[in-house]
Formats: structure tokens, C-alpha cells, sequence
């Protein structure tokens, strides 16, 4: 019999045809806790970051710091993290809508960089597994932070570049994790515990940092 719990929140039991409804129950029960724990750490993935009005002196996150926002008139259509500031200039009247479009390409050229810099961080502890190293994929996504294609693709939430540096390495590690274990076994998590010992705290800390 097997048991599995998904990202979407749906627990699945498999089970040979002519096995007793009732034993089947049972040992769902007996699995009640474990089944719970994976429900609830599945909400981390669940994007928090609150909807913006980008106007002026709004604050926005990046790798885990606040940033306001700073509009200005220039000669070029840009983004500049400055003293704790994003200053955004543009070459007509700045509004909301062209401070949103600037700054998410902005993001998106960040979340380029970091976010391939954390796969090859994190891919570093996987060596020695004899996988080899996924492909790297950046989407909006609305219910994850995270995802592993069943081709071996990690796909990463573009908003995860608003969360601190060790967040972003630890939704890397859980994904290439998944390589090796598919669901959310016990070997699945003695495997993440044995890369990132502290994952339950810094999992806390990117449920805090995107409130």
C-alpha cells in the first residue's frame, strides 16, 4: 500500500484490488500525523508576498531586504538598487504600470543570475549521487515556490528572488532532492536533513520574510 501527498493539497492511496476497505482506512489512520505534517509543509510554497500598488515610497523585497521604491523623470527607462532605494526612472511620467513593468523585468534579469548561482551551490552536495544536474527553468507560478518536472526540470518561482539568498538555496536542495526521492517519504527527508541540517528553520524564515 502506498501512500502520497502532493503539492496541490490531493493524498492518493494505492492499493492492491482486493484489499479490505477497512484495513485500507485503518492504515490511513495509523498515518494521520505523517499525512498532516506533508499538508502543512506544503504551505510554505504558497506565495505570500502581499499584491503591491508600486507608487511611490512602497516598499518591495529583494533577496530578503525592503527596498522602497523612488520614482524619478531620466533619459532611459531604469532600475537602480541604490541606498535603500529602488530608483526607477523613466522617460516619460512615471505610473504605476511602468514602475511594475520596470521593475519585474528587473527582477527577472536578478533572478536570472541568483537563481543559477544557488543551483551551482547547491548542486555541489548532489556530486556524488550519480544524477545528473537539471535544467533550470524561471515562471510565475501561484502556488509554488518550486517544482520538479518529471523530465528532471527545476522550475523556480520568479518571486522567490524577493526571498533571502538561503531560502532560495533551500527550495533548490528540496527540489533536487526530489531527483533521488519523488514524494515525501522519510528517506526523503532524512536525505534534505543530511544537506541542509537547518531546513525547518530557514523554512520558517521564508514563511516570515514574504508576509
Amino acid at each position: 500500500m502506498e501512500i502520497a501527498v502532493h503539492p496541490d493539497s490531493t493524498v492518493t492511496v494505492k492499493a492492491p484490488v482486493q484489499s479490505d476497505i477497512a484495513v485500507i482506512e485503518k492504515r490511513i489512520l495509523q498515518r494521520a500525523r505523517w499525512i498532516l505534517k506533508q499538508l502543512d509543509y506544503f504551505k510554505q510554497f504558497n506565495p505570500k508576498t502581499p499584491v503591491r500598488c508600486y507608487v511611490n515610497g512602497e516598499t518591495h523585497l529583494y533577496l530578503g531586504k525592503q527596498y522602497r521604491l523612488k520614482f524619478a523623470r531620466g533619459t532611459e527607462n531604469a532600475v537602480k538598487l541604490s541606498r535603500g532605494f529602488f530608483h526607477i526612472t523613466c522617460r516619460n511620467e512615471p505610473t504605476p504600470n511602468a514602475a511594475k513593468t520596470l521593475l519585474n523585468q528587473w527582477y527577472a534579469e536578478k533572478a536570472q543570475l541568483q537563481f543559477a548561482e544557488s543551483m551551482a551551490r547547491c548542486w555541489q552536495k548532489f556530486h556524488g549521487f550519480g544524477m545528473d544536474q537539471p535544467k533550470l527553468s524561471i515562471k510565475r507560478m501561484q502556488k509554488r515556490w518550486g517544482s520538479l518536472s518529471d523530465k528532471g526540470t527545476v522550475t523556480l518561482n520568479i518571486n522567490l528572488i524577493r526571498a533571502p539568498k538561503e531560502c532560495i538555496d533551500y527550495v533548490v536542495t528540496h527540489e533536487l532532492c526530489h531527483l533521488k526521492y519523488h514524494n515525501h517519504s522519510p528517506e526523503f527527508y532524512k536525505l534534505l536533513g543530511s544537506v541542509v541540517p537547518d531546513w525547518e528553520k530557514i523554512k520558517h524564515r521564508l514563511e516570515l520574510s514574504m508576509v
